[in-house]
């Protein structure tokens, strides 16, 4: 490839990045709201957050990036541009996933904390923030890590609006020079290395938070000792 060519996929790569950070922190805000709204004790809470769920878990990611670039704008009179449009509807579709990981991760903490907490007279937001949530968040990020990954493939979606991410600079590319086997080649690869760096840093991430609660580390038993004989110790 031309080095023009090149650098139309390098730009790719930069928006699919951008695209995958925002959608990313969005998704990750209404994973905890939503997911921490499904343990509220008002019913009526825990109902709209799990309508929310529902709806967004149960349509395509492909077919709300639609709604959110053709049907929000006539309907509001306002238009997103391609970017802030992928990412309310990958962050808002992805995060109907992750606040079944927040609800799940709260869910499995030991009831035992809960009654502590309450025993000590500590509020609900204080039971959340000193003892439920330092205990919970090290056990999302294996799954948040399985869906960074999926969102990271999702960003290929936007590509439907015209926005020049990277699958769409490699189907330009594989236009321009007629060669599909080597450009997606390329593309592939290219998927493949943010994915193998995504999941590094999450590991890293894990350790220290696992390490933060005395999970990492494992104590050593003292070793025995030996007494000598003679000493008067039974």
């Amino acid at each position: 490839m031309t080095s023009g060519l090149w650098e139309l996929v390098l730009n790719g790569v930069w928006v699919t990045v951008q695209l995958l950070v925002l959608s990313a922190l969005l998704a990750t805000a209404v994973s905890f709201v939503v997911g921490v709204a499904r343990t509220h004790r008002l019913w009526i809470v825990r109902f709209l957050a799990g309508v929310y769920t529902e709806v967004f878990r149960g349509t395509s990611a492909l077919v709300m990036i639609f709604w959110v670039f053709f049907v929000l704008p006539p309907a509001f009179g306002w238009q997103l541009v391609p970017l802030w449009a992928g990412t309310l509807a990958l962050g808002l579709t992805y995060g109907a996933y992750g606040s079944e990981i927040v609800r799940g991760a709260l869910a499995a903490v030991d009831p035992a904390q809960r009654e502590g907490g309450i025993a000590l007279s500590f509020t609900p937001w204080q039971r959340m923030k000193l003892i439920l949530l330092p205990q919970a968040v090290p056990e999302m990020i294996p799954p948040f890590s399985n869906l960074l990954i999926e969102l990271l493939k999702g960003t290929a979606l936007v590509s439907i609006m015209g926005m020049g991410d990277l699958a769409f600079s490699g189907n330009l590319v594989r236009l321009a020079l007629q060669e599909s086997a080597e450009i997606y080649t390329y593309i592939l690869l290219i998927y493949f290395v943010i994915a193998f760096l995504l999941t590094r840093l999450m590991r890293g991430l894990e350790k220290k938070l696992k390490a933060g609660v005395g999970k990492a580390s494992r104590k050593k038993k003292p070793a025995a000792v030996r007494v000598p004989e003679g000493s008067g110790v039974a």
